[in-house]
């Protein structure tokens, strides 16, 4: 007879979900937590409270990120699986807290069950991952990763002048440096989407290769202010007018480059943003996403060849590169365990990269790391309107489980 295989309580992740989303819910359903306020504090404390009641043991590094570990029967680097619990504002209910739901779910199907781990299991709850209060995003991660200088993070401030450092003092999460996650087998987070490719081809699981590399820069255009009513058409260096010819004309280059390509101007300031006096000077963002670092050398072209053109309007054009990265390639052995596990459960799947930024692209500089996506339903994320069936968030964490037991009887 053919053995059964385990699943996870699919009712008891449901009520979980709703569960951590009482810590911040709004009056739409959605969900506002943002990182070190008294939500994130009260849903820490029941998050730590869930994993006491299974026997784990709980460390705080000194970011705040919260490590419960079941102890398993051999002394090795833990499986961890996990995300983060802060939100954007009005953001959703999934985001981020399935993946810490997901180990919890799993830990506790490992417990019922009576099965102790080889290789001791771990949850993880990053730190401000989502970057809301305090910025950059992803902070105590890279801080883990040696991306972010800990003293400079520490001294990040939110909108009313609060320090990091203070605020997690304030909510009594400041721990010690010596419980940072330093090595482990394995890292797997499970996430949504946040996007609508799943859902369009009537997929279950993303086995998610890698977190794309992108490129931002800032274009600022300088032209000189006159009057609207008494300045000739041909005698005015109009900046919005240049600055919308250089946006179409990126769109069409930028366009042209491959299919995969994926670019935004996100952000634009007019000044003096006056209705009656023509507009001196523009400054729009423009960011590329693409897996390929030679697609992305290729938009860095476009982008300066932009300098040249648009000077013909009498304006100056200045591109300023504001930042980068490098795509970020997940490890392929755990890949292929869990599209195995994808395979052996009967879900429909596929390969797919992330566009979004994610704990685990900082992990994986160390630690060998792969993400999983279940279906975003339209696509909807950082909105109250996210939404993902549960039927889906608990197919995604019995891919986890099924993950964790392989690298277990490996």
């Amino acid at each position: 007879m053919k053995k059964q295989k385990l699943l996870i309580n699919g009712e008891r992740l449901s009520r979980t979900l709703e569960k951590f989303a009482d810590f911040g819910r709004t009056e739409n359903n959605g969900v506002t937590r943002l990182s070190l306020s008294d939500e994130d504090r009260l849903v820490r404390d029941y998050f730590c409270a869930c994993c006491k009641e299974l026997g784990m043991s709980i460390k705080v590094d000194d970011m705040g990120n919260i490590y419960a570990t079941l102890a398993g029967l051999e002394n090795k680097p833990p499986i961890v699986m996990g995300s983060h619990m802060d939100t954007v504002k009005k953001g959703g209910r999934f985001d981020g807290i399935l993946g810490v739901a997901a180990g919890l779910e799993v830990v506790r199907t490992l417990v019922e069950n009576n099965i102790q781990p080889k290789i001791p299991v771990m949850i993880v709850n990053f730190t401000n991952e989502e970057g809301a209060r305090f910025e950059p995003s992803m902070m105590s991660s890279g801080v883990l990763s040696g991306k972010f200088e800990k003293s400079v993070m520490l001294q990040k401030t939110d909108s009313e002048g609060t320090t990091f450092e203070s605020a997690l003092n304030a909510i009594g999460y400041a721990g010690d440096q010596e419980s940072r996650l330093k090595e482990a087998t394995a890292f797997l987070e499970l996430h949504i989407e946040q996007g609508p490719i799943l859902e369009r081809e009537s997929l279950t699981i993303g086995v998610v290769e890698c977190v794309l590399g992108m490129v931002c820069y800032e274009i600022e255009i300088t032209g000189e202010s006159d009057h609207a009513g008494t300045t000739p058409m041909n005698m005015r260096k109009d900046a919005f007018f240049t600055a919308n010819s250089l946006i179409m004309e990126a769109r069409q280059k930028l366009g042209m480059l491959d299919d995969d390509l994926v670019f935004t101007m996100g952000r634009v300031n007019v000044f003096p943003n006056i209705h009656t006096v023509i507009p001196n000077k523009v400054v729009f963002s423009l960011e590329a996403r693409h897996k390929d670092p030679k697609v992305i050398e290729k938009v860095e072209e476009v982008i300066k060849s932009l300098i040249t053109t648009g000077s013909k309007d009498g304006c100056d054009i200045q591109a300023k590169k504001l930042w980068d990265r490098d795509t970020v390639w997940f490890d392929k052995s755990i890949c292929n365990l869990l599209e195995q596990s994808s395979n052996s459960l009967g879900l429909p799947y596929k390969r797919m990269v992330s566009g979004a930024g994610h704990d685990a692209q900082f992990i994986a500089s160390y630690i060998p790391t792969a993400m999983v996506f279940v279906p975003s339903i339209n696509g909807k994320s950082h909105c109250e309107e996210e939404l993902t069936t549960w039927e889906d968030c608990e197919k995604g964490v019995n891919v986890i489980l099924e993950t964790v037991l392989a690298i277990q009887s490996s």
